[in-house]
């Protein structure tokens, strides 16, 4: 028999992960940009302005230790978002309105799973490319996990509807506040311009990713053995329902309560900023209204809230320590470096090599930066120009950044939201690898094909840039 590799447990190669950075901060030359502030008050690095330290500063294991504590505060409001959504919706399960959908969804999708796959992608597509949903989408797991236990499939077909969906709307956005807005202003172009060229490649790049989800939910469906969650405990096992009670009125009008949170949701992040220690408040008020509507005593809501946050704690910790990984770079000066190392080669190459050029190191980069908006700050204003004297337009170069941030998205372990998605559902990080990896391949194929074509029809040379 052969040996076979055994991937270890997520917090290893998080933990494997920091150590790695830590010697990159001994091997790659210290450097940085000089900065200034755009007129969000963000800061913003200044082309041509790289210079290298003049003496090198080495972080030490103590320097790492600490990294993780830091990392934790750092993170903390992804961290603080996850637990109280999943004590609020183990209230909202103790009520059987949880339940209660699923019977219903079942009743309608059960035998038409396609269906189910398509409408989950293109609606989470759809709210990522419009207003930036990323975090929002982690009340939703564990509707969507219990939903695929009962169509016989598993945890990580669930998982794939919604990072798909994520990833996808985030890649190839359309009006996305957090993301086009900000790279478009940067780069000198007027803000939403493009897009009808967004728009017209939204549903093929959406479709690559049901037919990616769909082509594995047969396979399991068809044979069960082939699922990648064999062996892997579910944190959802021992909830799972044999019988599935009525829609009564309660659990419509707490599900009419939970339309209205998000609903709420939406308004705060579009109108006034909001971001998850708003979203954690309003959720805590929709578990009081959900306490209240089921009939539950003050004890048994208190209860079963504390039960959702401790069955998250093991995802806390790893939301915590991922964000350690790119701390450790920051605070060995070599992130900059990475930037600067990475994007000099596209000046001796051909205008349609360069924004293939652009869409990986973005994709890179991300891992160390998995801030879209603070990705765009640090990259930006160094491929907008360099786009310039390479013949790549500076909306091409924009999306290559978008294209590189949001695919990314889906795989990087650097990403607080995705490893917050997968702790829920209890799929371990090296099965998610396997199973997004070959998605990653399509969709950076498709996008590299989409960014020669940019390129060569000349998409974006009709805007003027206003910035240099």
């Amino acid at each position: 028999m052969g040996l076979r590799f055994k991937v270890p447990h997520t917090l290893i190669l998080l933990l494997g992960m920091m150590v790695v950075a830590l010697i990159a901060t001994w091997l790659v030359p210290q450097g940085f940009f000089s900065t200034t502030l755009s007129e969000s008050g963000r800061e913003m690095v200044v082309a041509g302005t790289y210079q290298t330290v003049a003496e090198r500063h080495y972080l030490t294991p103590w320097d790492l230790l600490q990294a993780i504590p830091r990392a934790f505060a750092a993170a903390q409001d992804v961290i603080f978002f996850v637990l109280i959504v999943g004590g609020v919706l183990a209230v909202a399960r103790a009520t059987g309105t949880v339940d209660a959908l699923i019977g219903r969804l079942l009743e309608r999708h059960g035998k038409k799973p396609q269906r189910l796959i398509f409408m989950v992608v293109f609606c989470f597509a759809l709210a990522s490319s419009s207003i930036g949903t990323a975090g929002e989408y982690i009340p939703f797991v564990i509707i969507l996990v219990a939903l695929c236990k009962a169509m016989r499939l598993d945890a990580m077909t669930a998982v794939g509807m919604i990072v798909a969906g994520y990833g996808i709307g985030y890649g190839v956005s359309a009006f996305n506040p957090f993301t086009v807005l900000i790279a478009q202003q940067i780069a000198g172009i007027p803000v939403y311009s493009g897009l009808w060229f967004r728009l017209a490649i939204f549903i093929p790049f959406v479709l690559i990713g049901f037919h990616h989800v769909w082509q594995y939910t047969k396979k399991v469906a068809n044979d069960p053995s082939k699922s990648m969650m064999i062996g892997v405990p579910c944190p959802l096992e021992n909830q799972t329902a044999t019988s599935y009670p009525a829609l009564a009125l309660r659990h419509k009008l707490i599900l009419g309560s939970f339309i209205i949170t998000l609903a709420i949701a939406v308004w705060g992040i579009a109108t006034k900023g909001w971001y998850l220690y708003e979203l954690g408040g309003v959720f805590i008020a929709w578990g009081v209204v959900v306490a209240i509507l089921g009939k539950l005593s003050a004890d048994e809501a208190a209860n079963k809230f504390i039960e959702g946050v401790s069955d998250l704690v093991t995802t806390a910790v790893l939301i915590g320590v991922a964000r350690g990984i790119a701390l450790i770079l920051e605070d060995g000066q070599i992130l900059h470096s990475l930037v600067h190392g990475m994007s000099l080669p596209l000046s001796y190459v051909s205008a349609e090599i360069s924004a293939i050029g652009m869409l990986v190191i973005q994709t890179l980069l991300n891992t160390f930066i998995p801030s879209g908006s603070g990705q765009a700050y640090v990259t930006m204003p160094l491929m907008a120009p360099l786009g310039d004297l390479v013949g790549v337009p500076r909306q091409v170069a924009v999306l290559a950044y978008q294209f590189g941030d949001g695919f990314s998205n889906m795989i990087i372990p650097t990403n607080a939201v995705l490893m917050g998605i997968l702790g829920m559902a209890g799929v371990p990080y090296g099965h998610w690898f396997r199973f997004c990896l070959p998605l990653l391949i399509k969709l950076m194929v498709a996008a590299s094909v989409v960014l020669v074509l940019a390129v060569m029809f000349g998409y974006g040379l009709d805007v003027q840039p206003t910035l240099n």
